[in-house]
């Protein structure tokens, strides 16, 4: 099966893959497409260029802010910014890398919808793949609203420099705006297969199509997500029928990917690439003889090494599977809380041993008495140096079965809650929940989601989204040097300042002036 990642696009947007920002991009660069958007493949090329940013956004800086800043797991380095988020406006860090990466990523979408739209293909080419890009706009935007809030929101084509400069100097958009926005746009070029529409994507599990691909079951998460997160910032009066919108879509998901527990635990592993209960993840490969594609996660998610660097020992226990190569950085940890209260080793919760290490196959480690290590689940054996060439799940069905028992919670749909939060235990190996009263079963549900997600890309977005993230992390985390640092304004990511003054005031950082940043 073909990858994804392994297809470039070769025309001449990828003139436009360079490290400044896109608002600071000449138009005449990218914007002449005479002789272009004539066949098919040029039409998919066009597609492929909104996944070129993926690798370069989702790496272990994105999983420090996503999940090493949060009440369950942190990172010890009182050196690297991002862990103690030290940063402003003027010092963004990981932040300037996924505003770029992302805006370049929906311009390449928006070029496409519009390319595509005007192309020969047949109407039934032409509907799946502007489907497919407007899946991957999406997909974008959904990161840059939950990382930075309310963000510049277009989905024009950059025809020239005059649409470029007005793009250029938009304000913020509303969050709940461009997530509306965004949801009745999937909603129209999905189709809703329940009610007999014929989809433009294949109403198929992810590992079915192509490797990679953001396809229809990753759009329905996509409206789902969006949906949840409009359900707890829009005017309260709006959230029951956004939690509606939210479960016809996980409805649509569940038709699709069925009981939980038919797929095993050992989904968990992100060396296990592509599982059937995957949605969407990123992709990764090694090879010593050919071209790698790899990140840095599995490295600050690995035991301590002893000795030299030619040794598979591990904080006083020998690991074969790691191999001697291994390079291991700050070792980030669980928190108290979480290994402690949410999850600990003495309990009869399965996924433990997979999230956590407090031995290995029974050899307790030297430095574990109180505090396990990150879990196998994250460690990539006989990685070379730090190249980690795990997959990275962004999306599983457990997530969308999670998000289904919280919309039913929020509803006050107590069958439906008990029969969603207990697929996920049931797998796991926990006794059924029972139902007292709702404000426990929505602390249920969020201690769930740490559990099940735990250090998948979700923790911080699940947090801002109860409004919840500042006081959790305050009271949770274990690094002293984080909770020393960290402000209420670090909720979001702050604009660069440099976008800022190019964009002429229209963007701002006032959260961030309010405490002198």
């Amino acid at each position: 099966m073909k990858n994804i990642f392994g297809i470039l696009f070769t025309a001449s947007a990828a003139i436009a893959l360079v490290s400044c920002s896109f608002l600071e991009e000449r138009p005449d660069s990218f914007v002449s497409r005479d002789g272009y958007f004539k066949n098919e493949v040029q039409c998919r090329q066009a597609v492929n260029s909104a996944y070129a940013q993926l690798r370069t956004v989702f790496n272990g800086a994105n999983w420090i802010f996503t999940e090493g800043t949060t009440d369950i797991i942190y990172v010890p380095s009182s050196s690297d910014v991002n862990a103690i988020m030290d940063i402003s406006p003027a010092h963004c860090n990981y932040a300037t890398t996924l505003w770029n990466s992302a805006y370049k990523s929906i311009m390449y979408a928006n070029e496409a919808i519009q390319g595509i739209s005007t192309s020969p293909l047949t109407d039934e080419q032409k509907a799946s793949l502007i489907a497919e890009a407007k899946v991957m706009r999406a997909f974008w935007y959904y990161n840059l609203t939950c990382q930075f809030g309310d963000v510049p929101f277009y989905t024009e084509y950059v025809k020239d420099e005059d649409v470029m400069n007005r793009i250029a100097r938009m304000g913020r958009m509303s969050a709940v705006k461009t997530m509306e926005a965004l949801i009745n746009d999937l909603l129209e070029s999905l189709g809703d297969v329940e009610s007999g529409e014929a989809p433009a994507l294949p109403a198929v599990k992810a590992v079915e199509i192509e490797t990679g691909r953001g396809g229809w079951a990753m759009g329905q998460m996509l409206i789902a997500k969006m949906a949840m997160w409009n359900a707890a910032k829009d005017d309260a009066a709006n959230a029951v029928s956004w939690y509606i919108v939210a479960q016809n879509a996980l409805r649509q998901l569940e038709n699709v990917y069925g009981e939980l527990g038919q797929y095993p635990l050992s989904d968990l592993y992100f060396r296990n690439k592509n599982t059937p209960e995957v949605i969407f993840e990123i992709q990764h490969t090694y090879n010593t003889a050919g071209l790698s594609y790899t990140s840095n996660l599995a490295t600050n998610c690995m035991p301590k090494k002893d000795g030299a660097n030619e040794s598979d020992v591990f904080d006083g226990v020998q690991i074969p599977e790691m191999g001697t190569d291994t390079k291991v950085g700050t070792c980030s940890r669980p928190t108290l809380y979480f290994c402690q209260a949410l999850q600990p080793n003495t309990g009869l919760d399965q996924r433990a041993k997979i999230n956590m290490a407090w031995d290995y196959n029974g050899t307790a480690f030297k430095s574990t008495a109180t505090k396990p290590w990150m879990g196998p689940k994250f460690w990539c054996p006989y990685m070379h140096q730090d190249l980690d060439h795990n997959n990275y799940p962004i999306f599983r069905y457990a997530d969308a079965v999670l998000m289904m028992a919280e919309c039913c919670c929020a509803l006050q749909d107590e069958a439906g809650f008990l029969k969603y939060i207990n697929m996920v235990k049931s797998r796991a190996g926990l006794p059924a929940y029972t139902f007292s009263k709702w404000e426990k079963a929505l602390n249920e549900v969020q201690d769930e989601r740490a559990r099940e997600l735990f250090g998948e890309f979700q923790r911080k977005f699940d947090l801002v989204r109860w409004g919840i993230w500042y006081e959790r992390v305050m009271e949770y985390t274990d690094w002293e040097t984080l909770r020393v640092t960290l402000k209420p304004c670090h909720e979001y990511l702050p604009i660069p300042e440099k976008q800022v003054i190019y964009s002429g005031g229209a963007l701002d950082n006032k959260e961030y002036n309010k405490y002198g940043l």
